[in-house]
């Protein structure tokens, strides 16, 4: 049996089909346990109407997402749900009509007959432990937090540069506490430069910064030097924008340190901690990253190839007559790819096999980018199997097939 789920913040539209593609029942459910109760009264009434008293039926339902209490309490009443990218549904959907119709039960029939001609080929929902779902919401709060400061950061170095040009020149770090607090105290140039250095000096203290007596000279050398500069009226409006920024800075800064010690803890207890501990170019937060976005499901990934196509490390082949060429993935989590690029650079400076690889892969003419991919692909074989074997990573056995090579 058949089911195809599209899913609504307050409601899902659902379609059930048989093996022939005959529709069976549809019906709009509301979120929430109401919705649930409804969903399997129906299906429990079509298969009393369908399956003999000994027959097993396999229920299987297609949905653009794969998180949330629906799909988890899709999976604890057993039904196979496999998840389905927006972009495989949507292109499916072209298949069937060329007219550019769409409605939300229009999707649900979409959903349940690509479950039903393709579900061979669909992602069923891993399943994960509740251990490591807890890493993956910890780490990505933390993670999205580091965005929004940047992104917060970069509004702030615009707005000093238009008004304030003094400021990008003395300060190194503009979500740095101490350059936060300066800015706060004297938001424009006027106020700045009447910064005395026991003022500066006493920020970059609190800040723990190093040499604080020539960094503070140099700090209020910069704020009173000549720059261009707005009327006061515009320097009056840019401050206060100023200082709406500092405020959100200030408590970004606070809850990524509150959050980067929940990811340490939530990832310390895991049990494949310590192996994904000991790759080369993984920390705490980093491997917390990478193991939330691959899981701990056992059987997810049935070999490394399998585990490198989701990475989205691995390249596309496009081959076409005599043309045949490799490329980078385009689609792909960009948590994780990220924080797997990271890892690969990281690795460079403390794992020589890496670096060694890397070398080879720029001495054939890749650029940085391909070589920093190709090596983040490498790793992820070697994270694969050190997860699958259950061993720590040893620098000799990863690179050993590689420096075979090289010496033949």
């Amino acid at each position: 049996m058949f089911v195809g789920d599209d899913w609504a913040e307050d409601h899902h539209d659902v379609e059930v089909m048989d093996g022939s593609g005959r529709r069976l029942a549809k019906a709009r459910l509301p979120e929430g346990v109401a919705g649930m109760a409804r969903l399997h009264a129906m299906v429990g009434e079509l298969v009393g109407d369908d399956a003999d008293a000994d027959e097993d039926v396999e229920v299987l339902v297609g949905i653009e997402t794969d998180r949330g209490p629906w799909v988890a309490a899709l999976v604890a009443a057993g039904y196979t749900v496999l998840a389905v990218n927006p972009l495989q549904a949507a292109r499916f959907r072209d298949r069937l009509g060329v007219s550019g119709a769409k409605s939300d039960a229009g999707d649900a029939h979409v959903l349940a007959d690509m479950v039903r001609t393709h579900g061979h080929e669909l992602r069923p929902v891993a399943g994960d432990s509740a251990e490591v779902e807890a890493v993956k919401v910890v780490a990505r709060t933390h993670k999205t937090l580091i965005w929004e400061r940047t992104r917060h950061t970069q509004r702030l170095r615009h707005a000093l540069r238009d008004y304030f040009p003094a400021a990008l020149v003395a300060f190194e770090d503009l979500d740095a506490a101490d350059t936060l607090e300066l800015l706060a105290k004297a938001p424009t140039p006027a106020k700045a430069a009447r910064l005395t250095i026991a003022q500066i000096g006493a920020a970059l203290k609190r800040a723990r910064r190093r040499d604080v007596a020539e960094k503070a000279e140099l700090v209020q050398a910069e704020l009173r030097a000549e720059h261009l500069g707005q009327p006061e009226v515009v320097t009056t409006a840019y401050a206060a924008s100023v200082q709406a920024l500092i405020a959100v800075l200030t408590v970004l800064n606070t809850q990524v340190k509150a959050m980067q010690g929940q990811v340490e803890a939530h990832f310390g207890r895991h049990p494949a901690a310590e192996i994904v501990l000991s790759q080369p170019g993984l920390g705490p937060i980093l491997g917390a990253r990478v193991l939330a976005e691959f899981g701990d499901d056992p059987d997810r990934y049935t070999t490394a190839k399998a585990r490198k196509n989701y990475a989205g490390t691995s390249p596309i082949t496009r081959a076409s007559g005599r043309k045949k060429v490799a490329l980078a993935r385009f689609v792909h989590n960009d948590r994780l790819i990220d924080a797997l690029t990271t890892q690969a650079f990281t690795a460079l400076r403390h794992s020589p096999g890496a670096r060694a690889y890397y070398d080879r892969q720029r001495a054939r003419g890749s650029g940085h980018n391909a070589a920093l991919r190709q090596l983040a692909n490498r790793l992820v074989g070697i994270l694969h199997g050190c997860l699958k074997t259950g061993t720590r990573y040893d620098e000799a056995t990863a690179w050993s097939h590689h420096a075979e090579n090289v010496a033949a």
